[in-house]
């Protein structure tokens, strides 16, 4: 990993545990690359909905979260990132022993970026797709604050 890639690695990492909800959901980043983010979610029974599925809402926040960190690693450093919109599709139930997620930037422009995710359920060594997002992230200041 070069110098670059460290300091990559190390700042968005970084952002990523200041996420106070990241952690109270036990997800946990597994992959930082430029453009790219890949966030793992453990399954839980207090994170499920009355039919026992992963809740969508919770699938939802790791979708954002995802895309969010994606964009964020291609920003300049001192930047922040906030959701402006999304669209998610529920596509299957997120029944599994873990949902893995993957969002990949599609244009970063210097104010907006868009980014996609895919929210895997994975049971039984086997991954079956079961959402996916279209986001839209803003660069901000560090404090959350466009100037």
């Amino acid at each position: 990993m070069t110098d670059k890639e460290t300091d990559l690695n190390e700042r968005v990492r970084a952002d990523f545990t200041r996420q106070k909800v990241m952690e109270l959901i036990g997800a946990r980043m597994s992959l930082i690359e430029p453009g790219v983010c890949e966030i793992e979610i453990t399954a839980r029974e207090d994170l499920t909905q009355q039919n026992g599925f992963m809740h969508a809402g919770i699938v939802t926040t790791v979708l954002d979260s995802a895309c969010g960190y994606a964009a964020f690693s291609l920003m300049p450093a001192g930047s922040g990132v906030l959701s402006v919109e999304f669209k998610v599709n529920l596509l299957a139930p997120a029944k599994g022993e873990k949902i893995r997620v993957h969002a990949e930037v599609k244009r970063a422009g210097r104010t907006l970026t868009v980014c996609s995710a895919d929210a895997w359920a994975v049971e039984n060594g086997e991954s079956k797709i079961c959402a996916t997002m279209l986001a839209t992230m803003i660069r901000v200041d560090q404090d959350g604050m466009k100037r």
